[in-house]
């Protein structure tokens, strides 16, 4: 009987720009907007997210900041999206610049080979 095989999941680069709105806020003011109105949506609309932030604006002017999202599927996605359109997030706090959304590795899942990747030793 051949393996089950479950979909890779999917990988957001979500490029942002900070607006003005955000930067005027102290850094505590910030975290307390995120935890109180952006997970409580996430929540609210899906499951299986994770997300990780990468602070860019040290090195470029138009993209202040990647957050990576990580869903566990296509509708899990989906369902991040419309939960953060509905929070001050999306075009007052942050401006979307670009997303950037794949599936690791989906070539060698595609044509059935190893992935190739580097390693550290």
């Amino acid at each position: 009987m051949p393996a089950e095989t479950t979909a890779p999941p999917v990988t957001a680069f979500m490029l942002i720009k900070t607006r003005p709105e955000w930067l005027a806020m102290t850094p505590q003011e910030r975290v307390n907007a995120f935890t109180s109105q952006v997970i409580p949506a996430i929540k609210a609309k899906t499951t299986g997210v994770r997300s990780r932030f990468y602070d860019t604006e040290f090195y470029s002017t138009r993209v202040t900041d990647v957050w990576v999202w990580e869903a566990d599927d296509h509708d899990a996605y989906q369902l991040l999206i419309d939960a953060l359109r509905e929070t001050p997030f999306w075009d007052r706090y942050f401006e979307v610049v670009d997303l950037l959304v794949g599936a690791e590795n989906g070539y060698a899942r595609t044509y059935g080979l190893d992935p190739v990747a580097t390693l550290s030793t």
